[in-house]
């Protein structure tokens, strides 16, 4: 099945590569499990626009971004700007899988775990439908995505 191309616009590289030299330590953390296809053989890509916006990573094969959210999204609007680009891009096509910057930090055997997950999950399934923090034997931390 050939992969779908989604247009970006072209202003955001030059922003991509800056987040690229300043990531987060969560970004650091989970760079390190995907590049290469360490991830079940999937190619992903860092801090990568896609239309009009840039998402943390992205893998074309999928059309899986993780987004890794820290408090910079605790706020209302922050949250309803996340909303929007969120809708915009499952529009396209897009999923999505979300995580706390703290999750990745102090979890991430279970972050690989429920990314993994996700990736031999077959194409429809609903997020509703993914083990919990709990099941996978990972703290009290709630897990996000859609």
């Amino acid at each position: 099945m050939p992969l779908k191309i989604i247009p970006y616009n072209p202003m955001l590289k030059e922003r991509a590569r800056q987040l690229r030299q300043n990531m987060t330590p969560g970004e650091v953390k989970l760079w390190q499990h995907l590049k290469g296809k360490q991830m079940c053989g999937y190619d992903f890509d860092r801090q990568r626009p896609i239309d009009q916006y840039i998402v943390d990573f992205y893998c074309k094969r999928l059309m899986l971004a993780i987004e890794i959210d820290g408090s910079s999204h605790d706020s209302q609007e922050a949250q309803h700007r996340d909303g929007e680009r969120q809708a915009r891009l499952e529009s396209l096509g897009v999923r999505f899988l979300r995580f706390r910057e703290e999750e990745v930090c102090r979890e991430i055997e279970g972050v690989l775990r429920v990314i993994e997950e996700w990736v031999h999950s077959p194409p429809g399934r609903s997020p509703e439908s993914f083990p919990s923090w709990e099941e996978l034997g990972v703290g009290q931390t709630s897990q996000e995505g859609s």
